[in-house]
């Protein structure tokens, strides 16, 4: 009987990887049930930023490809650490999604010392959605017409100046210009770009960085005039706006927006999400409103490219940080 029951166990031993198998869900089965109900993405900042508008455009579209809703939730605060931290914390089943951008995926681990995320160790970035620069703005009854104008009221006038920030994206080609330039202003914090714009056009501060996709509505509405722009050469969209490099060499700053989740979301499903946001961006309707409306730049690219670029824009913004001398917090 002994003998009998040493052999049993080793018999089921020896199975237990067999059924599993048979009963685990396989690649093709999590990619046919993913969605099952709603999904979530979130959203690090504030409502009318480039990062709320895309995300509903790449949602909607999932949205009516699966025939589960994706809903977007705000969550700012922070630089989008708040939002971010809010993933991290969710369960890893596909159900949750990360609006991932300049700030949350390249520029944070190196503007805070403890952000309380690492995004290579605990995020997977599974579509990008685009790249772009940011506008140089001031108020369109602006007195400084040029960049030449802004830069040689600031040299004459240390420290009078005040320009907003809501995002690395703004707050870091702000400090760089001020370095670039050698002359001295004052940044004011903000949690949504909303805020910043009020202030803006009341006067409380004097100009701000703001990426093309969140500033096109003021531009084409007149209320905002870009001095500049931070792509490497003009835009088709805006041919008559110098690029900040024609004044100061090699001074460029772009960014991206991109769809992550949690590093332990099943491959399949992972796939699955690549498919659909490249798919996406490259859809008739919103290819054209990212690339003419929004100046933004799709990218098809798989997950390990997706991943490659995420690496490859921590890096460009760590050199970023060093130049703009903001300390890590």
């Amino acid at each position: 009987m002994p003998t009998f029951r040493r052999s049993l166990s080793r018999r089921t031993l020896l199975a237990a990887p067999a059924l599993a198998a048979l009963h685990a869900p396989t690649r093709s089965a999590w990619a046919d049930t993913w969605p099952s109900k709603a999904v979530h993405i979130v959203v690090p900042f504030a409502p009318g930023g480039s990062g709320d508008i895309t995300a509903r455009l790449v949602g909607k579209y999932m949205e009516d490809k699966t025939g589960q809703p994706f809903v977007v939730e705000n969550k700012p605060g922070a630089n989008g650490i708040v939002g971010v931290l809010s993933v991290k914390s969710a369960p890893a089943d596909g159900y949750t999604l990360m609006l991932a951008t300049t700030s949350t995926n390249a520029a944070n681990v190196h503007m805070y010392r403890n952000p309380g995320y690492d995004p290579q160790r605990d995020f997977q970035v599974v579509g990008v959605i685009g790249t772009s620069g940011t506008f140089l703005i001031v108020p369109a009854d602006s007195p400084y017409k040029s960049m030449a104008d802004l830069i040689a009221y600031a040299k004459a006038n240390p420290g009078k100046l005040n320009y907003g920030y809501f995002n690395a994206s703004s707050q870091v080609p702000s400090a760089v210009l001020g370095e670039r330039a050698g002359v001295e202003w004052q940044g004011i914090a903000y949690k949504a770009i909303g805020n910043a714009w009020n202030d803006l056009y009341a006067g409380s501060i004097q100009f701000m960085f703001v990426d093309l996709t969140a500033s096109r509505g003021q531009v084409v509405a007149n209320k905002a005039r870009p001095l500049a722009i931070s792509l490497p050469g003009r835009s088709p969209l805006y041919a008559e706006v110098p690029t900040l490099s024609e004044t100061y060499p090699g001074f460029v700053s772009t960014g991206f927006l991109a769809i992550a989740v949690r590093k332990e979301v099943p491959e399949a499903i992972k796939q699955r999400l690549n498919t659909l946001i490249n798919d996406a961006i490259f859809s008739d309707g919103i290819n054209k409103r990212l690339t003419d409306e929004f100046a933004l730049t799709p990218r098809r690219l798989d997950l390990a490219q997706c991943a490659e670029q995420d690496r490859e824009e921590r890096a460009k913004w760590a050199e970023y940080v060093k130049i703009a001398k903001i300390e890590p917090q």
